[in-house]
């Protein structure tokens, strides 16, 4: 006597296996992606939410927290008002934001001028651009301390203590690697715009105004936002540059809050670094649909 199965049945039992055949393959391919993405964000985001907490906490002491936000409280924000953080953060926001826009316009156009003009001495430049940015720019902090001392006995504006003097030797330590950053992205903007624009009788200066920088808004705001992360930050140059307290950065600032070891007041200095984050936050935000295309565009081409 034979059975016979239903055809209803058969195709359950076969859905039913497709559907654990999916499921194991999802736990073998996809589930431990995140569960690295968890350890990630965990690992990436804990030293913030313990900054966070420390700038709210009372005492002004990281050593002696054993839980986050066990105390809330604002007195370390209302202790700002009686230090120069204001103005340290109007000088380093400057600052910052002077040498994101001179980046750009001086990468831009170095960038246009290699990829768009053929030029005795093109290719040695772009090779010593290479060469100079591999090494960093405090390696010279000692050159550009004496050559800024004498240069400030000429012409005071560009001395020591001077923001100006400041945002030149960013913006002199930038040009190499902006350019090349840029140079790529330039290569795979097509040369017949250029063309079709000179028919039409427009001059190189209207050619890059109107046409090129249009085109290459990604990069120029992915330059901006790199050159004000990294220069709102830093402290070396900053630091031997800029001599009196009046016209110190929020690094140089924030640094004596805690450089003595006996004194160091981390409540302060952690709601200090809270607010510093603030700007660059709301700049990322900003230009956070530009940065992808910026970064990837110029890979492709040139």
């Amino acid at each position: 006597m034979s059975t016979t199965h239903a055809p209803g049945s058969v195709m359950a039992r076969n859905a039913r296996a497709r559907a654990r055949g999916r499921r194991r393959r999802w736990f073998a391919e996809v589930s431990w992606k995140y569960v690295v993405a968890a350890v990630v964000v965990v690992y990436a985001a804990f030293p913030l939410v313990y900054v966070l907490s420390a700038s709210l906490a009372a005492g002004g002491t990281l050593t002696g927290s054993t839980s986050l936000f066990r105390s809330v409280s604002a007195e370390n924000y209302q202790a700002l008002d009686a230090t120069r953080f204001w103005q340290w953060a109007g000088n380093s926001l400057v600052v910052a934001t002077a040498t994101a826009i001179g980046s750009v316009l001086m990468g831009a156009a170095a960038a246009y001028a290699f990829s768009r003009f053929r030029f005795s001495g093109r290719r040695t430049g772009l090779t010593t651009l290479l060469i100079i940015q591999m090494f960093p720019q405090m390696l010279a902090f000692v050159a550009i301390f004496l050559l800024l001392l004498s240069l400030g006995e000429v012409i005071p504006v560009l001395g020591l203590n001077s923001k100006l003097a400041l945002i030149a030797v960013y913006l002199g330590g930038a040009l190499g690697s902006n350019t090349l950053l840029m140079y790529g992205f330039f290569n795979s903007v097509p040369r017949e715009l250029d063309e079709a624009a000179k028919i039409d009788g427009a001059s190189h200066s209207q050619i890059y105004w109107t046409i090129i920088l249009r085109l290459v808004t990604p990069i120029l705001a992915v330059v901006g936002l790199l050159s004000f992360i990294s220069t709102f930050g830093e402290f070396i140059l900053a630091r031997v540059i800029l001599t009196s307290e009046s016209n110190w950065t929020l690094a140089v600032g924030m640094y004596g809050w805690v450089s003595d070891q006996l004194n160091a007041n981390w409540g302060l200095f952690a709601a200090g670094a809270v607010l510093a984050a603030l700007p660059v936050l709301m700049l990322f935000l900003f230009l956070q649909k530009y940065i992808v295309g910026g970064l990837t565009a110029g890979s492709v081409k040139g």
